[in-house]
């Protein structure tokens, strides 16, 4: 009979002569992203439904930009703007009842000046309703991976129906980049005016000399203070989310933290090559009682730079494995448990053909079992 097997070891890196503190913040949420891997080197509450606010604008302009890049939209296209978005309070871009705006003057309201009014001018332009917008968010969300995020207006006004987490925020952050890097830099402008009206960007992390160039700020009462960041220094980006603090200032100073983090206390270490045998696993009627287990590929992760922890490694399979097994046949999988990390699963295949033990063999093994179950 068939068994769940999961067999555990222990890895300690005692070649990075490094010892970092522990990391934690005032944030009620965080994560903490690699832009290359998509890897979470950081979280707290990460998966927990989050008040976004206006955070909830990074995915009103990733729709913007898929249909700009697609061609159904360009630049100097123009929406008309409807009493609701004229009315509608909160941050505004200051725009006028009836007048026209083009996308890209209505793109810079949402992402620099966070205009509620640029928010439903857009989300009314291309789906006729804020309403049908929302679904078409939410659509979207799940298209590209969001797990945790529920959207029923295109600003991030409160609604308790709206929400998302940390990690899917961080993850859509990623997404603006990778798939629209022409139109990432509206996130690095420094101020925008319309109508006459300067208005400068709420990231204030813009403006320090630590490698930010995006994305966005939020806060409401129920939500406290939050913003997604993306920054890059020595060739190498990582995302930043902080939620639910009490104050522009602690919002700030904890977003530069985990970003700094996220830059200093983390190496890449290649764990396995590629064909490397991690274990055997038990086989049943081969002609051998055991095949070895490898992984198909290279296994390359940032590790915390903290000598003190143990990197749990793990293989699980349903076993003995039913011989004839073939070469590079999936068995099982291996899996990776860095402290504060989350658990990384790998495929673990056949090194080597097995075939199935002669028929006398498998009748003896057969009368074993039998003698074994009723003993």
């Amino acid at each position: 009979m068939k068994k769940l097997i999961i067999k555990t070891y222990f890895i300690l890196l005692i070649l990075i002569p490094f010892t970092a503190s522990a990391f934690n913040t005032k944030a009620k949420y965080a994560a903490l992203l690699d832009y290359d891997t998509g890897e979470v080197l950081y979280q707290k509450n990460a998966d927990e439904k989050m008040v976004p606010s206006s955070m909830t604008k990074v995915m009103t302009a990733y729709i913007v930009f898929e249909r700009l890049k697609s061609g159904i939209l360009n630049l100097d296209d123009e929406f008309t703007v409807s009493e609701k978005a004229w009315k509608k309070g909160g941050s505004k871009m200051f725009l006028r009842h009836t007048e026209r705006v083009t996308v890209e003057e209505l793109l810079n309201g949402i992402i620099v000046q966070s205009g509620n009014d640029a928010c439903i001018t857009v989300a009314e332009g291309i789906s006729s309703s804020e309403e049908s917008f929302a679904e078409l968010m939410n659509e979207t969300a799940k298209r590209i991976g969001l797990t945790n995020s529920n959207f029923v207006n295109s600003t991030g006004w409160p609604d308790d129906g709206h929400y998302m987490s940390a990690k899917d925020l961080a993850v859509l952050a990623r997404r603006i980049i990778k798939d629209f890097p022409e139109y990432y830099h509206y996130f690095a402008k420094a101020e925008y005016k319309y109508s006459n009206i300067k208005q400068a960007n709420r990231n204030s992390l813009l403006f320090r000399d630590i490698g930010v160039d995006g994305l966005k700020t939020g806060h409401t009462d129920d939500g406290g203070y939050g913003i997604v960041i993306s920054g890059e220094k020595d060739g190498r980006r990582v995302l930043a989310v902080v939620n639910g603090l009490d104050s522009e200032f602690n919002r700030t100073d904890e977003a530069e933290r985990l970003l700094n983090y996220g830059f200093r206390n983390f190496t890449k270490k290649t764990l396995f090559k590629k064909g490397q045998v991690v274990d055997n696993a038990q086989v049943w009627q081969g002609k051998t009682d055991e095949v070895s287990l490898s992984v198909q590929n290279d296994i390359e992760l940032l590790i915390p730079k903290l000598s003190s922890n143990d990197i749990q490694v793990g293989i699980e399979y349903e076993g003995p494995v039913a011989s004839p097994i073939k070469k590079g046949d999936k068995i099982g999988s291996l899996f990776i448990q860095i402290p504060n990390m989350e658990r990384k699963r790998y495929p673990l295949v056949a090194s080597d053909d097995v075939k199935q033990a002669g028929s006398f063999n498998r009748f003896i093994t057969n009368i074993k079992t039998l003698l074994e179950s009723q003993s």
